[in-house]
């Protein structure tokens, strides 16, 4: 196997393992796909139907939990990527927006959003290297405290 090449054997090399892909909650679809940059619609932290790190970083939340959270954010992203493009048709992630809401004196947004610009660059390596804005909200859907989105450039 390329190690260049990520896969689920990759994620699991790294004990980590796709959630189950979500399902829009809304009218729009979870990738988009136009010409040849695709767009992955915003992940939240759920798995298996459960919805985690519920509240504000800051209040209800540490900066660790965010952390926690991002990462499992960023694991929906591959899981987006893995069922509706294929690994092996990505040539890289372009850019990730990182929502957050939070207490009015917590400020670690950057750390909380290295959870997944990390783990993006661990299982994708170059390819996983991005942009990124990151966004405070008054508040997210369901309470959560963390939800990202992510557009990539696709091979040929």
């Amino acid at each position: 196997m390329d190690d260049r090449k990520p896969s689920t054997q990759k994620l699991r090399g790294l004990g980590l393992q796709l959630p189950e892909v979500s399902t829009p909650g809304g009218n729009y679809l979870s990738v988009t796909i136009r010409g040849s940059i695709a767009y992955v619609a915003i992940q939240f932290p759920i798995l298996n139907g459960e919805y985690f790190y519920l509240g504000r970083l800051g209040n209800d939340l540490t900066t660790q939990e965010g952390i926690q959270a991002m990462e499992l954010c960023a694991l929906h992203v591959l899981a987006q990527i893995n069922d509706k493009i294929g690994f092996e048709n990505i040539l890289g992630l372009n850019r990730v927006d990182a929502y957050f809401q939070s207490g009015e004196d917590w400020d670690d947004s950057p750390l909380v959003v290295d959870g997944a610009s990390n783990l993006f660059v661990k299982v994708l390596r170059d390819a996983g290297l991005h942009s990124r804005s990151i966004l405070g909200v008054e508040r997210l859907p369901r309470n959560f405290c963390v939800g990202l989105t992510a557009s990539l450039t696709l091979k040929g």
